[in-house]
């Protein structure tokens, strides 16, 4: 693998340094310097000039001077910033009851029946969290309950999430947050061999063979492999569907189970389906989702094969006071109607063809920009030293704020974070992508010329 340009260990892509905060404008500067003396440090900030946002409508961002940003970043707003069908669902519900899991609500069945009828037909059951880093959480305790076993398989940059036990499987946390040690990576499929499904599928799958080997030796069990089905943090991977086939069947012989993380995959971000592992004709036995099903409010699940769910329920009780309140399920419900009536599938596969043909365009056009790659609305390119073509995310880092100066929200991802992370709403039209691919080309000029 190549060797990056230098970038600080440890540090988060494209984060404020506090350090530069005496660079503010005075009235932003005093914004920062208040959040900084009663907000921790780990909580960062985004870009070199951190935004201030008052408000949001569809796919924009607005500061506190009435500035508007266009938003191609924030996969939580699915349908849109304080989407008017959510909004008016929240509100109603609020003013007419809002209380736990604990007592039947016909709410809260309708929507688990039909969140369940977009999965596959074997996934029929589901349980409610507050975020997608506890529903990973869950979907791991029930693994390990089923299987006896602990070990977890992750990829080699994921991100799971932040609880505990979570953030030891989440590498892109850095080295100062340890792997636990029962958590074995393998190296995520390279997203630009060009190979079929069948090849990459059996080079993921041998890897996964050999993890549990090494498992094995160490008088260890496989519990599960645990997968964002974009490999979004290991900087997107969405081609050729089908891969995870194989690597899905390793996993079962050896008595482990397949978890799907959809949280940044999932809710048709893809486009194609409704779900990222749909794309591979797999069946998980456990699906984790979170952050856009109820459109930024905090609602995530767990969804699994009733049989799977069977001895966890039978012999742990599991309540989470604030999981599936009956607020946040009439905000998801009113999603599902948005994604009904507005054609959401159709609209992300249409305008993430347009972005990813006009990336794939630049790609021509810049020695810097390369590997445009993308599935519906999250699409991907390398930045890139022209000479060396080794990953350069101090261009990277460049860019995303050469955007933002230009009031375009972006960041950037990846083992190396030289990878441009493009995901938007899933309500961004024809016309807000064109914009986006024309600001990104002047930002690209002025970074090389």
């Amino acid at each position: 693998m190549t060797t990056p340009q230098t970038k600080t260990e440890g540090t988060m892509p494209n984060g404020f340094d506090p350090a530069s905060v005496e660079s503010l404008e005075p009235e932003l500067r005093s914004l920062v310097e208040r959040r900084q003396s009663v907000i921790a440090p780990s909580n960062r900030l985004f870009y070199s000039t951190p935004v201030d946002v008052v408000r949001a409508e569809g796919v924009h961002l607005y500061d506190a001077q009435g500035n508007q940003y266009l938003d191609a970043y924030n996969n939580v707003p699915a349908v849109g910033h304080c989407n008017p069908h959510v909004v008016e669902a929240i509100s109603r519900q609020a003013a007419t009851l809002n209380s736990n899991t604990r007592y039947l609500t016909p709410t809260l069945i309708e929507y688990s029946e039909r969140l369940l009828a977009t999965h596959d037909p074997a996934i029929d059951q589901v349980l409610y969290t507050c975020s997608g880093s506890e529903a990973n959480d869950l979907a791991i305790r029930m693994a390990r309950y089923e299987t006896g076993g602990d070990a977890v398989i992750v990829t080699s940059h994921a991100y799971h999430g932040l609880t505990a036990s979570i953030a030891e499987m989440s590498p892109t946390l850095g080295p100062n947050v340890p792997l636990g040690a029962t958590t074995v990576t393998i190296e995520a499929p390279d997203y630009s061999s060009g190979d079929d499904a069948e090849t990459v599928g059996a080079t993921m799958a041998s890897r996964v063979s050999e993890a549990i080997k090494h498992l094995e030796r160490h008088g260890m069990r496989l519990a599960a492999l645990l997968v964002d089905t974009v490999f979004s943090s290991d900087g997107l991977i969405t081609s050729p569907p089908g891969f995870l086939a194989p690597v899905v069947d390793v996993v079962h012989r050896a008595g482990g189970l397949f978890i799907a993380d959809e949280v940044q995959a999932g809710f048709g971000r893809t486009g194609e389906a409704m779900w990222g592992y749909q794309r591979h004709g797999v069946i998980p036995d456990l699906v984790t989702m979170g952050k856009p099903m109820a459109n930024g409010l905090p609602l995530a699940a767990v969804a699994t094969q009733s049989r799977h769910a069977l001895k966890f329920g039978r012999d742990i009780r599991y309540f989470n006071t604030a999981a599936g309140n009956t607020v946040c399920i009439s905000a998801a419900n009113a999603v599902l109607d948005v994604f009904e009536t507005d054609g959401i599938l159709a609209n992300v596969c249409n305008v993430g063809r347009q972005l990813l043909e006009g990336l794939t365009e630049l790609t021509q056009r810049y020695a810097c920009v390369t590997s445009a790659r993308g599935a519906g609305l999250f699409v991907a390119v390398d930045l890139v030293d022209p000479e060396t073509q080794r990953p350069a995310p101090i261009l990277a880092a460049s860019v995303v704020n050469g955007l933002r100066k230009r009031r375009v929200l972006v960041s950037n991802t990846g083992p190396f974070e030289n990878v441009l992370k493009i995901r938007p709403p899933l309500v961004f039209s024809a016309e807000n992508a064109q914009y986006f691919l024309v600001q990104l080309d002047e930002v690209l000029a002025e970074a090389t010329s």
